[in-house]
Order: C-alpha cells, then sequence, then structure tokens
C-alpha cells in the first residue's frame, strides 16, 4: 500500500540500528550501553516523579534539567537545550542550522544518521574521505561549505581530534555552523567546550546515552551561544513541544548529581576498553586508537562478517557494518571485565578453529 506513501517516504533509506534482541545469556556488545547502569540515585529519584504529577505535562523547556547541565558545564542557562536523546537534537539542528546554499560537510566514514538527516531535510552534502589510518584531517574542509559536523572522538572508528584541530575547523568556516558531536566525549576525548564563548558559530551535542547509563531514558542536550540554542527551540516547538517526559527530566537530573558514579565508570571503561585492545593486539587484530567507549578493530587473516557470525553463535553480539573501507572491521563495545574477557576467550577459540 505504499501509494499512500507521499514522495518523501519513497525517497528515504531509513537509518538502521543496532540489534536489541531479547537472548538469556547474550552478551551484548553492539550499541554502545554502559554495562554498570545509571547512578543508583536515578531510580529512587524517577518513582519518586511517577508518584505525583504524571497527570499534568512536563515543563516544556525542561528548565530546572537546563539550568543544572548549565551549572555542571560553567555556561549560561541560554546555552543550553535539552531534548529526546542526542538524535532528537540533531535532527533539530539539521533543520534548524545545517540546511545552507552550500554543502553540509562531514566524513566519509562516521554516524551513518548523517546522511539519514540530510535526505529527510533535504540537505545536500558532501562527504570528505577519512585517511588510510581512518583519521580526520581538518585541512580536507578547507572548501566551500554551508555548514559541518564532525562527531569528536568519530564513530565507528573512536578517533579523535584535539582541540586545536577543532579550533582550525572553526576559523576556517567562520560564518558557517560547525556541530561537534560529542556522544562519546567523556571516555577519553577532548571536548570543544573551552571554544564556544569565542565561536559563535560552534554547537556541541551530548548525549547522557552512553557515559552515564541512561539510554533508556532519551536524554540528549546541546550547548552552545544563544542565538544558536534559540533556533533549536524555535524547531522543537514547531515539532514537539514536550520531548522530554518528567520521568526522564528527573532521572537525569539524579544522574547529575552523583558525579562519583559518573567518574567511576569513566575509569572502569578507559580501565577496561585498554584490557580489551591489549587482548585483540594479541590475537593479532589492528585496532585504532579509541577515545571512545568501543574499539574498531579488524583481523588481517579473517572477514569481518565472518567473525560477527561467529560470535553471534556464541552469544556474543558486536557490529559489523557491510560498507565500502570498514566492512573488514568490528565495533566492539567496551563491556565489564567479565564481558571482556569472554569476548577474547571466544575469538581466541574462532581464531584456533
Amino acid at each position: 500500500m505504499s501509494r499512500f506513501w507521499s514522495p518523501l517516504v519513497h525517497r528515504l533509506s531509513p537509518y538502521v540500528p543496532g540489534e536489541q534482541p531479547r537472548v538469556e545469556g547474550l552478551i551484548k556488545l553492539n550499541t554502545n550501553e554502559l554495562p554498570f547502569g545509571p547512578s543508583p540515585a536515578v531510580a529512587p529519584a524517577i518513582e519518586a516523579a511517577a508518584r505525583e504529577g504524571l497527570q499534568l505535562y512536563p515543563d516544556p523547556q525542561s528548565g530546572a534539567l537546563c539550568q543544572a547541565l548549565a551549572q555542571y558545564h560553567g555556561v549560561p542557562r541560554d546555552h543550553v537545550f535539552v531534548g529526546n536523546g542526542s538524535d532528537e537534537v540533531l535532527a533539530h539542528a539539521f533543520a534548524g542550522l545545517l540546511k545552507h546554499d552550500g554543502p553540509l560537510l562531514f566524513p566519509d566514514i562516521t554516524y551513518s544518521f548523517y546522511p539519514t538527516y540530510c535526505r529527510l531535510f533535504d540537505i545536500a552534502y558532501e562527504t570528505v574521505p577519512l585517511d588510510g589510518a581512518m583519521r580526520v584531517h581538518v585541512e580536507d574542509y578547507r572548501r566551500g561549505a554551508g555548514a559541518v559536523i564532525l562527531p569528536n572522538p568519530n564513530a565507528p572508528t573512536g578517533v579523535g581530534l584535539g582541540l586545536e584541530a577543532i579550533e582550525r575547523l572553526l576559523a576556517m568556516h567562520p560564518d558557517a555552523p560547525v556541530v561537534i558531536d560529542e556522544a562519546y566525549v567523556d571516555f577519553g576525548a577532548q571536548s570543544a567546550l573551552p571554544l564556544i564563548a569565542r565561536h559563535p558559530n560552534l554547537l556541541i551535542v551530548r548525549t547522557m546515552s552512553k557515559s552515564r547509563g541512561l539510554a533508556g531514558l532519551r536524554v540528549g542536550y546541546a550547548l552552545g551561544q544563544a542565538h544558536l540554542i534559540e533556533a533549536l527551540v524555535r524547531v522543537k516547538d514547531s515539532f514537539n513541544s514536550y520531548p522530554l517526559d518528567r520521568l526522564a527530566q528527573a532521572g537525569a537530573l539524579a544522574s547529575l548529581g552523583d558525579e562519583a558514579w559518573f567518574q567511576q565508570g569513566r575509569a572502569a571503561i578507559i580501565a577496561n576498553r585498554a584490557r580489551l585492545v591489549a587482548g585483540l593486539e594479541g590475537l593479532g587484530f589492528a585496532v585504532l586508537p579509541s577515545q571512545a567507549n568501543f574499539v574498531f578493530a579488524r583481523h588481517p587473516s579473517r572477514k569481518g562478517a565472518e567473525l560477527a557470525q561467529a560470535l553471534r553463535e556464541q552469544k556474543i553480539l558486536v557490529r559489523h557494518f557491510n560498507a565500502p573501507r570498514i566492512e573488514d572491521f568490528l565495533r566492539i563495545t567496551v563491556g565489564d571485565a567479565d564481558q571482556v574477557s569472554t569476548l577474547l576467550r571466544a575469538l581466541g577459540s574462532i581464531l584456533a578453529g
């Protein structure tokens, strides 16, 4: 019955998220979720919010959460925007900031929602190839552009950029919006936050799904000067005035209040990542230098799809992308210590077979 679809729907190629199967005993290392869960303060805060006020709409501007984020990051309140996950925040940025006369620039190997949004919002774009080591070279972006978006660290590679490189990119395009997608920045990359005050074209997008273990609540946010935030608010209020429900706002606020849990989780992932990388390299894998909560690795003598399927047969899920240049890579989420050990044993058995 696709004859009832609008022409736009016929043109779309939707984003394909990582699998979320419900299989007993499954080790799930395919969607970069935090293995430890959120702060213990989150569940009681959600329960308290659920006991009162659910008959009322939530605060449409998530004022308390925005104020807490502003205080946490040391920026004015009008420099913060929140949305239903960073994907929604990004969608508002694509619609409100990234459609201009020149093309939108982003890497050829990056978060695959970017071209999806370009098709949805009819945005012309050009991809800029990563080098042979899967790194972004900022000088390659010295070309005409309507806007630029880069993840830092990049996904799915995990490779990060330093502040000096990001500032050079901003200086190259002073009249174009530049969005830095910092979904994974808490695991070791440098945030562009110190650059906001002197670069009116910089918007940073973040999520509480990864480092804070709140993927089930869907809380994302943006940081930038007030004129950029106003554009996001105008798009939001033309689409959905109430993106974050009362429970999500309460849980996010509780998470922000537990810095010790956040830092403990970050440190554990960074330590487990180092152990995972060492183990993979010991099995002969080439592993890109990661500043994220995942690694991107390939084996010189085995196909990525073959390894992903062999792991699946042992109830271990990793992410494989059937795409040019990266078809032999696996993106492996950094799990807890036991999950890392189980994965490495399974790969050792597969490679020995």
